[in-house]
């Protein structure tokens, strides 16, 4: 492997690598459930959300003022937050920097233990606490990551954890009353080190850590300073201080648990409206809210039957609807979803998702119940309508609904603040937090329906890009859509299915989108690597350039290798990778989501290297004959590559009888290196034919003969209200485009052709 001096770089955010929790616990929720979702919560129709143009080739979108909220960047440099604890929580003083230059002991492992004192926190004394490499400190287990199929991980990195694709401005609600910590600066995919000193009544954490860098999910090619450190004390008193940051989002504050018993009734809702036809576990009956610890909305819908457990397949696409809006004045409302989701191969659970609300669901007997923090503006109205619906899977009516009423929030505030403003000594707050962010994500719904409102429905992909940074850790972006064709016939025999198209403002055309525009300043954005970005890990562009290079007609890699890589794979999500295949009497899931890493996933018409597995994942694996397999390439998307050929089956470009028998290498053990460096493993290997996807599937409708072969891709520049699209954006969303018709040509074999026009 090579290094770049200061450390091999393994990106933890992967698409198919598994080493990071991250991958392992929140793939399903982060990639799985967009698409899930979409066949689940049906019917949200999106809206336009500003005035489209186009600018050559380009399509401009200038977004209505507040779209996107606002951002709230940090503003605590320089500073020290000293938390004071009292009866009733804690008192907040922000104070000149308090720096201590003598860092102490490096931390090689997350768990540390108190030597001279214990530590009062949460109603408890502490003399084990855990520093994650992330800017946070928990006490007590891991807590499960939020999110279907989520578990305790086999590994603790140490501090808290948040589901892949999460916004900081929720995340920092969503932790209240999960776990014991305290988020020093919380920022996910940090990385570096830690020290801890102890000295009589006081523990010093200092974090020395740098934003990944140099991967394609990367806003920065090369590492970056982020200094900071805690001191907790005897007394329970904690003091947070920062001395130089770089990044500019977080989650900063203190996070004991609420005390049980402190809760108390709200209100309730009985008016209920419930179709003949309603199974038990959808007819409402009523609903009870209650206020816990003067922080949390606990909401609990009561049906007239046993609400499905998890576990049972029947809760997949089931969900729950609470509505809160005020009864008077033009404050948005708050939707808090329940949702019930079944991962190929994986265990059924509901999660909610929502502004404020946990990810964890509580159903019991008759009862599902879900807790949150509602925005500051709905608290401050006092008085907000409540109701609530019960949806069945993939329908759009209620079977049952609660009649909406008024009731006063009394008990109820919301525990973020702004740290900078606070007077001295403010409190006493049983928790406190605030959350750093930039601009709130738009709904991929009302992009979507920006534009084909405004120019017709005449695109099958959307592509954003932005002079402007979204509230994601990631430089990339997912993607969705409700899968439409251009002739208006549905696909069929890929494991997806076409659905809510209106929701997209399509009439049947528009396919698969971007979910979030991709930031100009991200590393993806780039034509090539800077000369001196340092040489990465093999999921880095930099650990190719050379062979690249050396291999190109003109002596450069293609340019914008990691946004081909982005849209490439992202776009390839219109097709794959959701098929199983019917091996004898045993259905194989050949992904989900991505390919698998031992499927044997060769590309038969590469985009740069002669050796290709294919961008939606798998491998290409050399059998050694003697129960070894070599992996000529992984299962990352990194560099770009072309399609395979279940891949191009699925797109409708090349028929069964030319897609060769593959396999798929089962419970993969290490088994070394070969004498090239390339990893070797011991496997048991499936094989498997076209003919068996089919079987589990169906054959792939329309046919080869009758499928679609032209596709055009709407390239989307964002601006904020009252802006201009910068030369930068221009230039690089313009170059972007020109790539993506050649790659897409090459990759497909040229059996298909990709316009980008307006």
């Amino acid at each position: 492997m090579a290094t770049n001096g200061l450390r091999p770089r393994v990106s933890p955010d992967s698409n198919f690598v598994l080493p990071c929790i991250a991958r392992f616990i929140l793939l399903a929720l982060a990639l799985a459930a967009p698409l899930a979702l979409s066949g689940q919560v049906r019917g949200r129709q999106g809206r336009s959300i500003g005035k489209v143009s186009v600018r050559g080739k380009l399509i401009l979108m200038e977004l209505n003022p507040g779209a996107l909220g606002k951002e709230n960047l940090f503003d605590l440099q320089d500073r020290t937050l000293r938390f004071t604890p009292e009866r009733g929580g804690y008192r907040v003083d922000v104070l000149p920097l308090q720096w201590d230059p003598e860092f102490g002991t490096p931390l090689t492992d997350p768990n540390v233990t108190l030597h001279d004192f214990v530590f009062p926190f949460s109603g408890r004394d502490w003399d084990v606490l855990s520093v994650g490499v992330t800017g946070s400190i928990r006490f007590g287990p891991p807590l499960r990551a939020p999110g279907p199929g989520a578990a305790y991980p086999s590994r603790d990195f140490g501090g808290i954890s948040v589901a892949r694709f999460a916004e900081l401005s929720q995340a920092a609600g969503e932790i209240v009353n999960t776990v014991p910590a305290i988020c020093v600066f919380f920022k996910p995919r940090m990385r570096g080190k830690r020290y801890v000193k102890q000295s009589g009544d006081r523990a010093l954490i200092t974090w020395d850590l740098s934003e990944p860098y140099g991967n394609i999910q990367d806003f920065s090619w090369t590492p970056t300073v982020n200094r900071f450190q805690a001191a907790l004390y005897r007394n329970g008193a904690i003091e947070m201080s920062y001395l130089q940051l770089h990044a500019q989002d977080a989650i900063v504050g203190v996070y004991p648990m609420i005390a049980s018993g402190a809760e108390h009734a709200l209100a309730g809702v009985k008016s209920a409206t419930t179709a003949a036809s309603a199974p038990g576990n959808l007819a409402l009956k009523a609903l009870r809210l209650n206020a816990v610890g003067g922080v949390l909305l606990k909401a609990t819908l009561e049906t007239a039957g046993p609400v499905l457990a998890a576990g049972d397949p029947g809760i997949a696409g089931v969900s729950y609807r609470l509505r809160f809006a005020p009864a008077a004045g033009a404050s948005p409302a708050v939707e808090w979803t329940v949702a019930g989701f079944a991962p190929r191969g994986g265990t059924s659970r509901y999660f909610a998702f929502g502004p404020g609300v946990s990810r964890e669901v509580e159903a019991v007997g008759n009862t599902i119940s879900v807790a949150g923090i509602l925005p500051e503006a709905l608290l401050a109205a006092r008085r907000i309508r409540v109701s609530a619906q019960a949806i069945a899977a993939r329908q759009t009516q209620p079977a049952s609904s609660l009649a909406p009423r008024v009731i006063r929030l009394e008990g109820l505030r919301n525990p973020e603040v702004h740290f900078a403003s606070l007077r001295r000594g403010a409190g006493p707050f049983p928790v406190v937090y605030e959350a750093f962010h930039y601009y709130q994500l738009p709904s991929n719904r009302d992009l979507a329906c920006t534009v084909i409102q405004a120019l017709g429905d005449r695109f099958d992909f959307l592509a954003y890009y932005s002079d402007f940074r979204v509230d994601n850790q990631e430089a990339g972006t997912p993607s969705n859509g409700p899968l439409g064709t251009s002739d208006g016939v549905p696909v069929t025999g890929i494991g997806a299915e076409q659905h809510d198209l209106a929701a997209y403002c399509s009439a049947g055309r528009f396919q698969w989108g971007f979910i979030q525009p991709v930031y100009s300043g991200a590393i993806q954005m780039q034509k090539y690597p800077p000369p001196d970005a340092p040489i990465g890990g093999p999921e880095d562009v930099t650990y190719y350039e050379k062979q690249l290079d050396e291999i190109s007609l003109d002596g450069h890699m293609p340019p914008y290798m990691y946004a081909m890589s982005q849209l490439g794979h992202e776009m390839g999500h219109r097709w794959a990778a959701f098929v199983s295949a019917k091996a004898g009497d045993e259905t194989i899931p050949l992904g989900p989501v991505h390919w698998a890493m031992g499927l044997q996933a060769p590309v038969p018409f590469p985009y740069a290297r002669p050796t290709e597995a294919s961008i939606m994942g798998g491998g290409v694996w050399q059998d050694n004959h003697d129960g070894t397999y070599t992996q000529l390439d992984d299962n990352y998307y990194v560099p770009a590559t072309g399609y395979s050929y279940l891949d191009l089956y699925l797109m409708g470009l090349i028929s069964p009888a030319e897609v060769p028998d593959f396999f798929i290498l089962r419970h993969l053990a290490p088994a070394g290196r070969d004498a090239e460096g390339r990893r070797v493993f011991r496997a048991e290997p499936t094989k498997i034919t076209i003919a068996d996807v089919i079987a589990a599937e169906g054959p792939r409708r329309p046919d080869v003969n009758h499928s679609q072969r032209l596709f055009n891709t709407g390239m989307v520049m964002i601006v904020l209200h009252g802006r201009q699209p910068s030369p930068r954006l221009i230039e690089e969303t313009n170059g972007i485009r020109q790539q993506w018709m050649k790659y897409f040509s090459i990759a497909t074999g040229r059996r298909a052709t990709m316009t980008a026009n307006p």
